[in-house]
């Protein structure tokens, strides 16, 4: 039997990121993409070609404060979002994760998950950076192109 989109997705996330093998990353699970959904509605991000996802975007409002403190790395990417705080005003945006499936890659996709997710925060919050803790030259080079086309200043936190 073929393996699932969805377990494809699960299976590169894992991959990629090895949330298992690190405490201090944000292991997604359904708490967290609840307390994500109470954050913003636009942190969660899916496309699906009709037979299940190909691509996921992850981002996250927070404050200036709380992302200085990130890329300084005097916090953890578990720590920034648990102390991100609910229902105030957000000045900053964390660029967490996007993963395409091999197939889908080098068509935009991600980018226009993320811009979209970007303008909707936007309409609630005044967002004065971009921050991001990438994993992969292809993910350095996003994040910079949705920085341009954002007008927002990117930093990033040392790999």
């Amino acid at each position: 039997m073929a393996t699932s989109n969805f377990e494809r997705m699960l299976q590169l996330a894992d991959e990629v990121f090895a949330v298992k093998n690190n405490p201090d990353q944000l292991d997604v699970t359904q708490e967290v993409l609840e307390r994500l959904m109470r954050l913003h509605p636009a942190t969660v991000s899916e496309y699906d070609d009709g037979n299940g996802p190909v691509a996921w975007v992850l981002l996250f409002p927070t404050t200036l404060d709380l992302m200085q403190q990130f890329l300084d790395a005097k916090i953890s990417e578990k720590e920034l979002f648990d102390r991100t705080p609910l229902d105030t005003e957000y000045d900053a945006l964390y660029l967490c994760s996007a993963l395409v499936l091999e197939e889908y890659r080098r068509k935009g996709i991600a980018k226009r998950l993320t811009l979209e997710a970007i303008e909707n925060i936007r309409k609630n919050h005044p967002l004065k950076a971009l921050f991001v803790w990438t994993f992969s030259k292809e993910g350095d080079l996003d994040a910079e192109a949705i920085a341009r086309y954002t007008s927002l200043p990117l930093y990033k936190r040392p790999k």
